[in-house]
C-alpha cells in the first residue's frame, strides 16, 4: 500500500471519528463533501439502529407463530400514525432549530426544541390511552382474524399504549440533528438498541425468574429500551453536553414560537399521514390474502426499512445542511449540498438492489422457514428494490424541502404519488385484476419512482430557497 493510500485511509479515519464523536458541528462554512460525511456517518449509523430495532424484534417473535409475526405487522400498521405525528413534529423542529442554529441564536434554537418537546408529549399521551384500552377493536378493524387478536392483543395494547417514549424518541433526536448534534442521536440509538437486544429474548420467551410473554415481550422490551434513550436523552440537554442546554425553568410556553411550530408541523403531519395512510390501506389489502402472505410481507418491508435507513440517514444529512446554510444566507451551498448527498445515496441504494434482486428468497428464509411466506416475500423484497435508485433521490430531495420549512410541496407530491396513483392501482390490480400480492408490490414501486422524478423537477424551480421558518 503506497503512502497517498495510507494518508487518504487516515484522513477517512479521523473524519470517522470526528463524526460519531460530535466534535464538529458547524457545517455552513468548508469542504461540502466533509460536511455530509461528517454529519451523514452519525444518521446512518442512527438510522441503522432504528433499523435493528425492528430487524431484532421481527427474528425472535418470528420464533412464536406466524400470527406473533403479522401482529407487529398490523400493529406498525396503526402506530405509523403515531409516527406520523412524531416525524411532522420532527420535520419542523429540525428546519426551525437548524435555521436558528445557522443564524447563531441558540436561545431562539432552544425555544424551538422545548415548544416541539411539549407538543409531543400531549399528542403521544392522547393517542396512549386510546391505545391502551382499544387494542382488540385496532386489531379488528385492521382484518386481524380472531386467532390473531387473542394471540398479539397485549402487543398492540404496550406499544401504542406506551407510544410516548417513541415520539420524544424521534424529536428530540431531531433537535440534536438539526443542533449538528447528529453523534448524540446516534448514541441515544446504540443505547436503546443494546437494551432491547438484551431484554428481547427474556422477556420474549421467559428466562430465569422472567415469565414467557410471547410477542407481548417484544412490546416490554422496546419500551423499556426507547424509555431508557429518552431518560439519556433529557440528560444530554440538561446537562448541556450538546450546543443546546434545557434547564427546568425553560420548559414554558412560547405561544409564538409554538404557533410557528405548528404551521410548519402540519404540513409534515400531513405529508407522513398521506404516506402512511397509504401503508394501512396496504397493508389492510394484504390481510385478504392470508396471515402467511401477510408475513412475508410484513418480513420484506422490515429488511427494506433495514437498508432504507442509511438513506434516510443521508437524506436527514441533507435536511440539516439545508436549514443551516439558509440560515447563514448561502442557499447555493443549500443546493449543491442537496445533489451531491442524493449522488452517494444513490451509489449505495444501487448496490442494495442487486443483493436483493439475486438473493430475495435467501435473505427472507433468515427469517422464516414456510415456503409461502418465502415466496411471498422474496417477490415484494425483489420488486421494491427494482426502483431503490429511484428512491435515493426521492427521499434526499424530499427531506431538503423539509429542512427549508416547505412541508407543503412535499405533501402535495405524497398526496398525488400515493393517494391518486398508488391505492387505486393497487386496488385495481391485487383485487379487480386479481393479480393478488404482486399488484400491491407494483404499486408500491412505482408510486415510489413517481415521487422522486416529481420531487427533482419541483425542487429545480427552487422556490424552497424563499421559505422562511
Amino acid at each position: 500500500m503506497n503512502t497517498s493510500v495510507k494518508q487518504s485511509l487516515k484522513k477517512v479515519f479521523d473524519y470517522f471519528i470526528i463524526a460519531i464523536t460530535g466534535k464538529e458541528t458547524d457545517f455552513t462554512s468548508g469542504s461540502i463533501r466533509k460536511a455530509i460525511f461528517m454529519l451523514a456517518i452519525p444518521m446512518i449509523m442512527e438510522m441503522m439502529m432504528e433499523s435493528i430495532f425492528a430487524i431484532v424484534d421481527i427474528a425472535y417473535v418470528s420464533r412464536v407463530s406466524v400470527n406473533a409475526v403479522a401482529t407487529i405487522g398490523l400493529t406498525e400498521s396503526v402506530i405509523t400514525l403515531v409516527y406520523a405525528v412524531a416525524i411532522g413534529l420532527s420535520m419542523a423542529a429540525t428546519a426551525m432549530v437548524a435555521r436558528r442554529i445557522g443564524e447563531k441564536d441558540l436561545e431562539g434554537a432552544k425555544e424551538s426544541a422545548v415548544q416541539a418537546m411539549l407538543l409531543g408529549v400531549l399528542v403521544s399521551l392522547l393517542v396512549g390511552v386510546i391505545g391502551f384500552f382499544y387494542s382488540k377493536e385496532l386489531l379488528a378493524l385492521m382484518g386481524a382474524e380472531p386467532d390473531l387478536i387473542s394471540e398479539g392483543h397485549g402487543y398492540t395494547k404496550l406499544l401504542i399504549g406506551g407510544n410516548i417514549t417513541i415520539v420524544m424518541l424521534f424529536l428530540i433526536n431531531s433537535v440534536f440533528r438539526g443542533a449538528g448534534d447528529a453523534a448524540f442521536a446516534m448514541w441515544t440509538l446504540v443505547l436503546s438498541n443494546c437494551i432491547n437486544i438484551i431484554l428481547d429474548p427474556i422477556f420474549i420467551f421467559g428466562w430465569g425468574p422472567v415469565p414467557e410473554f410471547g410477542v407481548m415481550g417484544a412490546a416490554i422490551a422496546t419500551n423499556i429500551g426507547r424509555g431508557s434513550a429518552v431518560l439519556f436523552q433529557f440528560a444530554v440537554l440538561y446537562f448541556g453536553w450538546s450546543r443546546i442546554k434545557i434547564g427546568l425553568n425553560d420548559v414554558v410556553l412560547r405561544l409564538k414560537v409554538m404557533v410557528d411550530l405548528i404551521r410548519v408541523s402540519l404540513g409534515g403531519i400531513a405529508q407522513f399521514l398521506i404516506g402512511t395512510s397509504s401503508w394501512i390501506f396496504l397493508m389492510r389489502m394484504m390481510s385478504e390474502f392470508g396471515s402467511e402472505v401477510l408475513a412475508g410481507y410484513t418480513i420484506a418491508i422490515r429488511v427494506i426499512l433495514f437498508t432504507l435507513m442509511p438513506s434516510w440517514g443521508m437524506s436527514n444529512a441533507a435536511a440539516t445542511l439545508v436549514g443551516q446554510n439558509l440560515g447563514a444566507g448561502q442557499p447555493e451551498r443549500a443546493e449543491i449540498s442537496v445533489w451531491k448527498t442524493g449522488r452517494y445515496n444513490a451509489y449505495f441504494m444501487g448496490l442494495v438492489s442487486l443483493v436483493y434482486l439475486l438473493f430475495a428468497k435467501q435473505v427472507i428464509s433468515w427469517f422464516s422457514s414456510n415456503e409461502v411466506v418465502i415466496e411471498n416475500g422474496g417477490l415484494c423484497l425483489q420488486i421494491i428494490a427494482a426502483g431503490y435508485i429511484f428512491y435515493a433521490y426521492g427521499m434526499v430531495v424530499t427531506q431538503a424541502f423539509n429542512g427549508a420549512g416547505d412541508t407543503r410541496t412535499p405533501t402535495k407530491i405524497n398526496f398525488f404519488a400515493f393517494w391518486i396513483f398508488q391505492l387505486p392501482f393497487a386496488y385495481l390490480s391485487a383485487i379487480t385484476f386479481k393479480m393478488g400480492a404482486l399488484g400491491v408490490f407494483l404499486a408500491i414501486t412505482l408510486a415510489e419512482v413517481l415521487l422522486a422524478v416529481i420531487s427533482i423537477v419541483w425542487f429545480r424551480k427552487g422556490n424552497w430557497k424563499k421559505f422562511q421558518v
